[in-house]
């Protein structure tokens, strides 16, 4: 999994400063930082899933993206967005079980979560 990379402002007008990428099923999301021409960063949000189309020899492999583009002005109120969108499918269909291949990740120890100040956000995504 790549997680950093640069391109050339030649190969584009925006240039990726950071890269990381999420598999999660079919779908693969990309987490890109850019650089605008004027040297400002910005996060672009790419989700890429696998299409398949036919059967047999006749099928064809295509991928269907869906881009966002996040500015550092609307951190803040999307962050507290996502966050009560999250907390409110946890309130009401409980937490997913986590894949087979994710359990191997250590959950934080209780003191790492308790030393968070109010004003943190702690996000936990599962896909």
């Amino acid at each position: 999994m790549e997680e950093f990379k640069k391109k050339s402002v030649a190969e584009g007008d925006k240039e990726i400063v950071f890269s990381k990428a999420i598999k999660a099923g079919k779908r693969i999301y990309y987490l890109d930082v850019k650089k605008n021409r004027k040297d400002e960063m910005f996060l672009a949000i790419t989700e890429s899933k696998k299409v398949v189309s036919g059967e047999g020899e006749d099928s064809q492999v295509s991928f269907e993206k869906h881009k966002i583009f996040l500015y550092k002005e609307d951190f803040e109120k999307f962050t507290e967005g996502l966050h009560q969108a999250i907390q409110f499918i946890s309130k009401e269909q409980g937490l997913s079980e986590r894949r087979p291949e994710e359990k191997i990740k250590q959950e934080p120890a209780e003191e790492e979560t308790e030393s968070l100040s109010a004003d943190e956000i702690k996000i936990d995504i599962d896909f």
